[in-house]
């Protein structure tokens, strides 16, 4: 996408969440005006966008989500060199497999998504056991698949690199907004808030789980996105004693996971977070293998013995951040691009739990779109036709 040159394009996106910021951040330098709409606050540590840290990975065993996350890695590196800020920490991302666990190791997602990896290119490395004892002490497992260029976002400091930029760039951004009609007049859109109504003509839809009631408010639109609610089972701190903590610290140790039986984890990060986080839950798009696991407690018997006497505490409790809501679609795949039936105006949703690590990906293509009706990306795959009546049968 060009990063000179204006268009006359009015640009109005509906979600402050990451994607819908991210879109404002791209649609900005090229737009005549950017106004977001958000319908509590940004940065709201209630809702899906926020939290502490989140996973930034490429380990799919899809090989076209696998491509995306490294191109959404390439724009988030790109946007971290301008902000001058740490936005990635890059302590790798280690999957486990153990035989006690789940003993056909050969069909764990580690293994299947290194296949993929290695087959992309993208830095990738296989520990037997006694490399990944040498390497990584803190796990009992047989097998470890190391996504190098991997880690964490700190969603605080991109939070604040996005609102900042933002401002810089003259976007205007309205917390507590809430949506009273949407509609398209005289060949420009008018959303209608308490507050008035903004006129453009664009409008992104990034709303989450709130994007069936934006379209509700669309006059004749009869296209509903197959949506559901969802969140970990469990997500909590391990605190390990003083002297063990420097094991555990993302100075020595990868976030984690052992997707198989629904565990994803992230070290301690300095003036951040109290302790290990671990999290139980199971992505819609592995399918889980039986296995003695069935809580995080569990897994740190099994796979993480040095933290069985740890203090233990609900993120939530510990840190005043939810524990993650989830968009999931019944097709399992991302919903992105134009809404049938209505004029320049584009959704993104979707994101199957997945989503904070692709956010500069997808807005770049919901500014392109929004900008100039297409983008430079196949994504085909994502439309929201899919869902349209009739187009199913």
């Amino acid at each position: 996408m060009p990063t000179t040159g204006t268009t006359s394009t009015r640009i109005t996106v509906i979600g402050g969440g990451v994607v819908g910021l991210m879109a404002a951040y791209y649609a900005a330098p090229l737009a005549a005006s950017v106004t977001v709409l958000e319908r509590s606050r940004v940065g709201d540590p209630a809702t899906a966008s926020y939290a502490l840290t989140r996973s930034v990975r490429q380990d799919y065993v899809d090989p076209q989500y696998a491509r995306l996350a490294a191109e959404a890695r390439r724009l988030w590196l790109e946007l971290q060199r301008r902000s001058g800020h740490r936005l990635l920490v890059d302590c790798g991302c280690l999957n486990l497999g153990s035989v006690a666990v789940t003993p056909d190791l050969a069909a764990s997602y580690g293994a299947r998504s290194y296949a993929v990896m290695a087959e992309l290119g993208l830095s990738c490395e296989a520990l037997a056991r006694p490399a990944l004892e040498a390497r990584y002490p803190q796990f009992a497992a047989d097998a470890g698949w190391l996504d190098v260029d991997a880690g964490y976002a700190d969603v605080p400091v991109v939070t604040q690199v996005l609102t900042t930029a933002l401002r810089a760039r003259g976007v205007r951004v309205a917390e507590g907004a809430q949506i009273q009609s949407v509609r398209r007049d005289a060949g420009s859109w008018q959303v209608t808030t308490a507050d008035g109504i903004v006129e453009s003509d664009a409008v992104i839809v990034a709303a989450g789980l709130g994007t069936n009631g934006v379209l509700d408010l669309l006059p004749g639109c009869d296209l509903r996105f197959p949506l559901s609610p969802d969140r970990p089972i469990q997500s909590k701190y391990f605190i390990p004693r003083p002297e063990q903590r420097a094991q555990f610290t993302e100075q020595v140790l990868p976030v984690f996971a052992y997707l198989d039986v629904g565990i994803y984890g992230h070290p301690i990060v300095a003036d951040r977070t109290p302790g290990v986080k671990i999290g139980f839950y199971h992505p819609p798009d592995v399918t889980p293998a039986p296995s003695p696991v069935g809580s995080v407690e569990d897994f740190v018997a099994y796979c993480m013995p040095a933290l069985r006497d740890a203090e233990v505490v609900d993120v939530a409790a510990a840190s005043g951040v939810d524990t993650c809501s989830y968009d999931l679609v019944a097709d399992d795949d991302f919903i992105l691009g134009a809404v049938p039936g209505a004029d320049r105006l584009y959704a993104g949703v979707g994101w199957r739990g997945t989503g904070y690590k692709f956010a500069p990906w997808a807005g770049l293509v919901l500014a392109q779109l929004a900008l100039r009706q297409h983008t430079d990306y196949d994504i085909a795959r994502f439309r929201p036709s899919r869902f349209a009546p009739g187009e199913a049968a």
